[in-house]
């Protein structure tokens, strides 16, 4: 093996390892994070519209600093950008462990948005070292990682939660510390300097990737049921932890290994069922029913009086899995191959709209209705997908008859 090949195979583990490191540390705060904030304010109901701003300010940093992160990376290579996210978000962990109020909080989430935008420059790493006929697999590596991180991210801070809403920072800090050192040691520069892009905040703009959506519109069409997807998903984020405390009286440990399941789930419906499905109803259906299958699990999770009601709910949410996978199908399927980088960052710049909106609405929706019923983010949350399945059917329709008539 030669030299070059064996430095290939370390960077590819690397970028692994980082993923699974970085998600694993992000999840591990997930169980605790809505509880700390209700020990700073005192009120459960408070607390779900603070966590819903958090939540929204985290992804308004990802919204903004995404595409300058990826354009950076370009200028100055992807080693430096990584590392520098690395050691960057294990301070950050530290600054959440210690914060002494809400303030102090805010501004942790605030660095820790920034610095997670790095995941557009794993994926850009993995282009560098990675041939085009083997990019599927690449990036179905660091899926399987992101997948794989959440999974254990919940579980590892419920339990860490159990010594105190503080303990899971530190794990995280130093989880994310290693991966810089690891990263230090092992981790060559993928792009060569006669490839390199000088900065340029046209390219930076996190709105210039969006005008490919205006001028196609089915992807227009499409793009409205991606932001209702990405809103809907929210009430997770926004107010399960709290509803769940509320509702059920789960602590971080229980809510942990919920997610865990939430997250196991999903990989067993994006990884072997969705290809089945589709193969048997076509992209179109599989989008629709997935969206509708998602729609009666929130529904149900709102409706459910007891614990285990809630969790048979998950059994069909889980199918809301189907959904992204035949979305992004439905859009590529419409672009050229030189658009598809253009289009997969509007599709980000919408997730993260949605992730700016929705946290703050839903956050807002439990604290008006936590006494008199809980649910209700949960039976809004369903509205919006069933929403987005009615939207998603027509406007795949007309693309699909226009299509047809095209042909003839």
């Amino acid at each position: 093996m030669t030299l070059f090949a064996r430095s290939h195979q370390a960077a590819i583990g690397f970028i692994f390892v980082t993923a699974v490191l970085d998600v694993v540390a992000m999840g591990i705060i997930i169980p605790v994070l809505p509880t700390l904030i209700e020990q700073f304010v005192g009120s459960n109901a408070q607390a779900g519209i603070i966590n819903g701003i958090f939540v929204a300010l985290w992804a308004g940093m990802q919204f903004l600093a995404s595409p300058v992160i990826g354009s950076i990376s370009d200028q100055y290579g992807r080693r430096p950008v990584i590392l520098l996210s690395c050691i960057g978000l294990a301070c950050d962990y530290v600054l959440m462990a210690v914060a002494p109020n809400l303030w102090w909080l805010a501004l942790g989430r605030m660095i820790a948005g920034v610095t997670s935008s790095s995941f557009t420059t794993i994926f850009a790493y993995m282009a560098d070292v990675t041939p085009p006929e083997k990019r599927a697999r690449a990036y179905g590596l660091v899926g399987a990682a992101f997948s794989g991180g959440f999974v254990l991210g919940p579980v590892l801070g419920g339990f860490l939660g159990e010594f105190g809403p503080r303990v899971p920072f530190w794990a995280a800090a130093c989880m994310s510390g290693v991966a810089f050192l690891y990263g230090l040691i092992v981790l060559p520069e993928s792009l060569a300097p006669e490839k390199r892009m000088k900065f340029s905040w046209r390219r930076a703009n996190p709105v210039g990737a969006m005008v490919l959506l205006l001028r196609h519109p089915e992807l227009s069409g499409l793009s409205i049921v991606n932001f209702l997807l990405y809103f809907a998903h929210h009430v997770f984020s926004a107010v399960f932890v709290l509803y769940a405390a509320y509702r059920y009286g789960w602590g971080p440990r229980e809510v942990g290994f919920l997610l865990a399941l939430v997250g196991a789930m999903d990989m067993l419906v994006q990884g072997l069922l969705t290809g089945w499905i589709v193969k048997k109803i076509g992209d179109r259906a599989a989008l629709i029913f997935g969206l509708t299958a998602g729609a009666v699990g929130l529904a149900l999770m709102g409706w459910a009086p007891t614990g285990w009601l809630f969790v048979a709910a998950m059994l069909p949410n889980a199918l809301w899995g189907l959904a992204m996978p035949t979305l992004q199908a439905l859009m590529t399927a419409r672009v050229s191959e030189s658009e598809q980088g253009q289009l997969q960052g509007a599709n980000s710049s919408v997730g993260s709209i949605a992730g700016v909106v929705s946290p703050i609405f839903f956050g807002w929706v439990y604290s008006m209705t936590v006494v008199s019923l809980p649910g209700a983010a949960f039976y809004i949350g369903g509205a919006v997908l069933l929403a987005a399945a009615i939207i998603g059917w027509i406007v795949a329709r007309k693309a699909e008859r226009a299509e047809q008539t095209a042909e003839v």
